[in-house]
């Protein structure tokens, strides 16, 4: 098949899978619910796999014409290029194994249909953001994956105890990110001012070929509109809030808007972008720097979490920081190939933690942890795995593309990399701080729920086992130039070779030696928090303490900087006391001073007209000839 039949199919089939799972699934078993939505996704990623064999330049596929004047033209279009068709094999690949755990892990919900139904909507629209050839289309999706996102992370809203929390949580992601999205839009309107098309390609042209000349004002006016909406979906400050608040969603929701989708998007639109971006330094330096205060705040925060999911959104909330880093720093390719691993290996761990509530009765306080490493060995040795990935452990796939946004730091100044590398250390101490307190030790629960510990069922056990392979091996796609010349840095180059704009940026590398020099820093630096880690949780045993035994920097990362306060002191309550006030006041002035005046003299004005309706014919005959003979005098005055 060509690409311009595999592409539209791409698309089609999460949707198809969603329909009939909404139309039908709440009278279908629940097995043909799950293997419906989770086949759905696994074809099209199928069908990504053979248009990445056969993709030679990039392909644009015109479904139909949805606005035609003389001066502006919007299409329902899909381009794809090694960009978009590299972001749907990792949304595909690892949706479809999120889709396979989920049918283990939702197996007892009661809305189990409409979980699967959410899931393929997400991911069809996840795949309008990546694949359309134009912001118009892109927009859609970014609409259509926060709709999708507010029912996710709201989905045990009728929960007994916590659903008026999941509520709350969903409201204020979806509220969060349409602040994002009102910026997006704005920048899209002052795209199609300036240059009169929101088509990727035709930009492009027309911003590296200098066909348009733009102001330096007006780029940078759209480059912020840009990164603002970026900002919104990938969590960077001051809008990620949303995000660990997210967790009140199902695991497997989780893994699906933390890992690959969702909160990659706004990574998505700065390298789609590129081209603009290389035209507004001023952009790409915020970027650089609110990546860099977001990742280091955030893996602050995330040092004493003590709910296993709370602990993992922070950090995905961190390595979203370092992905800005990189694209602040024009490292497009470096950034890309950290949300590939990071795909890995942060699915892997979500759907790890949900492995770990799953056996241990929905608990997800790690101090009521403990000891699970031989009591759940699959889910033990993959969250290692992923543990190990993450913290950049040597030749694991997150060793590979850490160590790449920190020489590319280096390579712009010894301060921003000693910054960087602060953020990927404190990265190994909570992650190892979270894994030895949950999987060493003894278990600290209660002896009923210890007693009911078990592994999950195929469904489960296999998508981890998947993911832990790829985070070992995934490092091979970008391999730095010391090893293996001839496949060096592969993915950068796979990339470069047909996405609009990236073609012309190349990421400078350094020597060898240097190379190497900052490989064996990383690898001391991550042995010796493991080490000291062990000794810490392991020899000595030592468990996290309650909250209110902490003092200090501990009170301060245990309560999140107080940042949701301070936004509650700042925005919240205002808003509310202005809402109260200025519904009085609406009540007051307006409903009680102009509408009800109006309505009394009306109903006194009807007082006074209603004794004109006497009841005697006598009396109405009198008013007839009265009008015919005003309207006889006005028609003689008139001639």
């Amino acid at each position: 098949m060509s690409i311009s039949q595999l592409l539209p199919l791409i698309l089609l089939l999460p949707l198809i899978g969603g329909a009939i799972n909404g139309i039908f699934g709440k009278n279908m078993p629940k097995v043909l619910v799950g293997s419906i939505a989770t086949l759905a996704t696994s074809l099209s990623f199928v069908f990504a796999l053979m248009i990445f064999f056969q993709i030679d330049e990039a392909v644009r596929v015109n479904l139909f014409t949805i606005l035609s004047l003389p001066s502006i033209e919007l299409n329902a279009s899909f381009l794809a290029d090694n960009l978009s068709i590299w972001m749907t094999l990792i949304v595909t690949g690892v949706g479809a194994l999120i889709h396979l755990f989920s049918m283990g892990y939702m197996k007892n919900d009661p809305g189990y249909y409409k979980f699967f139904t959410y899931l393929n909507l997400f991911i069809f629209s996840m795949l309008l953001l990546i694949l359309g050839s134009n912001y118009f289309i892109l927009f859609f999706g970014w609409e259509g994956v926060g709709v999708c996102s507010y029912l996710l992370i709201g989905f045990w809203y009728a929960d007994a105890e916590k659903g008026m929390l999941n509520s709350m949580a969903a409201r204020k992601a979806f509220v969060m990110n349409r602040i994002g999205d009102l910026a997006l839009l704005i920048g899209m309107f002052m795209i199609l001012n300036q240059y009169g098309t929101l088509e990727y390609l035709e930009l492009a042209n027309m911003v590296t070929v200098g066909q348009i000349v733009t102001s330096p004002e007006m780029m940078l006016g759209i480059t912020i509109c840009l990164f603002i909406g970026a900002t919104g979906k990938s969590a960077q400050i001051p809008l990620f809030t949303w995000l660990p608040d997210a967790m009140a969603g199902p695991t497997p929701v989780s893994a699906l808007i933390h890992a690959a989708t969702m909160v990659t998007a706004g990574i998505f639109l700065v390298v789609r972008s590129n081209f603009l971006f290389e035209l507004a330094p001023f952009t790409q330096d915020a970027m650089l720097y609110i990546g860099l205060i977001t990742s280091i705040v955030a893996a602050f925060i995330a040092m004493r979490q003590n709910d296993i999911k709370k602990v993992l959104a922070y950090s995905t909330v961190s390595q979203l920081g370092l992905l800005f880093v990189a694209l602040g720093m024009g490292a497009y390719t470096v950034a890309i190939f950290h949300v590939t691993t990071h795909a890995f290996f942060k699915a892997l761990l979500f759907l790890g933690s949900g492995s770990v509530i799953h056996a241990v009765s929905e608990e997800q306080d790690i101090r009521k942890m403990g000891g699970l490493k031989n009591k759940i060995p699959v889910t033990h040795i993959t969250f290692l795995i992923g543990t190990l990935a993450i913290t950049g452990f040597p030749l694991l796939s997150g060793f590979y593309s850490k160590d790449e946004i920190l020489a590319v730091a280096f390579g712009q100044n010894t301060t921003l990399y000693i910054l960087v590398l602060i953020s990927v250390i404190m990265t190994a101490m909570y992650m190892f701080r979270l894994y030895f307190v949950t999987f060493h030790g003894t278990y600290r629960g209660s002896k009923e729920t210890e007693s009911h510990i078990h592994e999950g069922p195929a469904s489960m056990t296999l998508p981890l086992v998947v993911l832990a392979v790829l985070s070992v091996i995934g490092g091979v796609l970008n391999l730095p130039g010391i090893w293996f010349k001839n496949q060096a840095h592969w993915l950068s180059h796979y990339l470069e070779r047909n996405t609009a704009g990236l073609e012309k940026i190349v990421t400078d590398h350094l020597a060898d030696s240097t190379v190497m020099v900052l490989m064996a820093v990383a690898v001391l630096v991550t042995l010796a928090i493991l080490a000291v880690s062990y000794s810490v949780y392991v020899k000595k045993n030592s468990i996290p303490v309650e909250d209110s035994e902490l003092s200090g920097w501990e009170k301060v990362s245990a309560n999140k900087l107080y940042i949701d306060e301070i936004y509650n002191f700042l925005f919240v309550k205002p808003i509310v006391w202005m809402s109260e006030k200025g519904y009085s006041f609406f009540e007051l002035y307006f409903l009680n001073g102009i509408v009800l005046t109006i309505t009394k003299g009306i109903a006194a004005g009807g007082e006074r007209v209603k004794k004109w309706q006497s009841g005697y014919a006598n009396w109405y005959v009198l008013w007839m000839v009265s009008g015919i003979v005003g309207l006889i005098v006005y028609y003689l005055v008139k001639i």
